[in-house]
């Protein structure tokens, strides 16, 4: 399955990633590295791309690798993202999130946007989109109401993104720090073993 390049970064563990999916493994993708990718490569899993420290991937970057007859799949992060944008083209988004912006309930780059340490890849601050799932999985369990759920992600929406935090979600929300570990969903990392484990089903 080495003809499978997948650009991750933040959203899941290399060594977990590895345990489901041969592949080449690319770091987050940014603007020009499709260009350099090696001509054996026939698919292509994006999950994490660059969105502050360098200039994002294009739409139009894309577009050729599919023009090519290179399958191109998105999830979780940048993948979904761009997905969302180019399902209509031919790309194939995988998840929850990417449902969510194709569908217009998530219209906001930033909600899948984290820090993380450059080197070993481990998030810094935590997505809004997985502050979002988690609160929707706890109107779901009855621990609180959706217009409460509405108000805490509206408080959480207009904070700066690396600043974040489950921590900061329990301050908004303390009613649910008793159940914090049961709810808690990492949302970015469910959406990329789906993305993983489809990949290598169909191989």
């Amino acid at each position: 399955m080495r003809d499978i390049a997948v650009y991750l970064g933040p959203t899941l563990s290399h060594d977990k990633a590895c345990s489901i999916l041969d592949a080449v493994y690319l770091p987050p993708v940014r603007r020009g590295d499709l260009e350099k990718l090696d001509p054996c490569i026939r698919s292509v899993a994006i999950i994490d791309g660059e969105f502050f420290q360098s200039l994002a991937i294009s739409p139009k970057e894309i577009l050729p690798l599919i023009e090519r007859g290179i399958r191109v799949y998105g999830a979780s992060s940048m993948g979904a993202l761009r997905a969302a944008e180019l399902c209509g083209e031919g790309m194939i988004g995988m998840g929850r999130i990417f449902e969510a912006y194709r569908d217009g309930v998530i219209d906001a780059d930033d909600e899948v946007a984290v820090t993380y340490d450059p080197e070993t890849y481990r998030p810094l601050s935590e997505p809004l989109v997985s502050i979002r799932f988690t609160l929707e999985y706890a109107v779901e369990r009855n621990l609180i109401d959706r217009a409460r759920a509405r108000e805490v992600l509206e408080r959480m929406r207009h904070l700066w993104f690396p600043e974040r935090s489950y921590r900061l979600l329990m301050h908004f929300c303390p009613e649910l720090e008793p159940v914090q570990a049961e709810i808690r969903r990492d949302q970015k990392a469910e959406d990329a073993l789906m993305l993983l484990g489809t990949l290598c089903s169909s191989e």
